[in-house]
């Protein structure tokens, strides 16, 4: 084994450990955000950006999306832009709080 190669060895290793840190840290902030008993909107907010970090981060690195063509980030957008039409429905839906037959 050559000593590039484990040199590159040693700096995955380094960035997925600092990845798990990091995931570690933001369970952490969730955990304690939830005993603050705020209000719901704000819990709901915070635990989706909370939640959108991690994910991300375990996307682009244990995922290795971070260095992939375009086309991955394509399918990964259509694919977000669904799933935020499916969230959306149900409030397209209701009109004053009836829902539209």
């Amino acid at each position: 084994m050559t000593s590039d190669h484990a040199a590159d060895i040693d700096r995955h290793v380094r960035v997925y450990i600092t990845v798990f840190g990091a995931l570690m840290a933001l369970t952490i902030i969730t955990v304690v955000v939830s005993r603050f008993h705020l209000p719901v909107p704000i819990a709901v907010s915070v635990a989706l950006l909370v939640a959108t970090i991690k994910g991300s981060l375990v996307a682009c690195y244990f995922m290795h999306l971070i260095s992939e063509k375009k086309l991955i980030y394509a399918v990964l957008m259509l694919t977000a832009v669904f799933f935020v039409a499916l969230l959306a429905l149900p409030a397209v839906t209701v009109h004053n709080g009836y829902w539209i037959h």
